[in-house]
């Protein structure tokens, strides 16, 4: 049997489905997934099993205007991930069409190293009309010379089966770059740590959930076969550690509850999770921090 193993890019603007689909091909979660836009910082590989092929996929930080130095880092990484695999997958919003973002997108593609395979999903397509799709499709290749063009819903699975089949085909003959059921490469505390940046971003709103990050301080194992994880969020200012916190507490209980039954349900076993709230009022500009992501704080300068 002659096994094949490579690493595909997914790229695209936040939002647009990246880690989603990341999920669906992998077929568990391995990639923070929520309404707001950003969500994804470090470059969360998850993998995933067609036939003799394995698939190594890069979900990477949405492409967007950088403002600050973490949002520098984070497209730094989004470009790094898209220039080093075997194939890219730019996403593109069906109902959203070429956005700004978008157009700094196909520039951007242009940079890349020569020789990189390119292809095209069209996600989210049961918001449009067949007749719109078509254009856009159109559109979007003559723009681009994408190697293909594959229309999907990553919500939904329409259409990924097909993009995965594909992938698996084309991925270069080698051995397995990781054990048959290892799904992620990031440690268990990292995605640990993400499952409860998640609950807090969907918990909280406004510009909250981008000035604070999770670490996993410790994870010790107990005889009877739990784990006691114990996490701190770092906020920027005072005012953020109330807002975290909530009346009595309350908030902070209810998001711990939360990201406690994700992770024991992940790890399939008990878990006795304990989150500390502290400010850290520039942690955005600690190297370490951005060590912990998974993002080189060198990028953000």
């Amino acid at each position: 049997m002659t096994t094949r193993a490579g690493f595909v890019a997914l790229i695209g603007e936040p939002n647009a489905g990246k880690s989603t689909l990341t999920n669906w091909m992998v077929g568990a979660k391995v990639s923070i997934v929520t309404h707001k836009v950003q969500t994804t910082r470090a470059r969360i590989r998850g993998v995933a099993l067609e036939d003799e092929a394995q698939i190594v996929f890069v979900d990477t930080p949405g492409l967007f205007q950088p403002r600050r130095r973490l949002d520098r880092a984070m497209v730094a990484a989004a470009w790094g991930g898209a220039a080093d695999a075997d194939i890219t997958v730019l996403l593109i919003e069906a109902h959203r069409g070429i956005t700004e973002g978008v157009e700094r997108i196909l520039e951007g593609l242009k940079d890349l190293p020569q020789g990189r395979r390119i292809a095209l999903a069209i996600n989210k397509i049961d918001r449009v009309e067949a007749k719109a799709l078509l254009s856009l499709s159109e559109e979007l290749n003559e723009r681009y010379p994408f190697e293909l063009t594959f229309m999907i819903s990553a919500e939904r699975g329409h259409g990924c089966a097909d993009l995965k089949a594909w992938l698996a085909s084309e991925m270069p003959d080698g051995p397995w770059l990781y054990p048959e059921d290892q799904i992620a490469d990031l440690p268990l505390r990292m995605i640990a740590a993400e499952m409860t940046r998640e609950k807090l971003t969907l918990r909280l709103h406004q510009e909250l959930p981008y000035q604070l990050t999770v670490e996993t301080e410790s994870w010790d194992e107990r005889k009877d076969g739990s784990a006691r994880i114990d996490q701190v969020v770092y906020v920027a200012r005072d005012g953020h550690k109330g807002i975290v916190l909530g009346h009595k507490g309350e908030t902070i209980k209810a998001i711990s509850k939360a990201a406690r039954e994700e992770i024991e349900e992940f790890l399939g076993r008990r878990v006795h999770l304990f989150v500390q709230v502290k400010v850290r009022e520039k942690w955005l500009e600690e190297a370490a921090r951005y060590t912990e992501m998974g993002l080189d704080f060198r990028d953000g300068a």
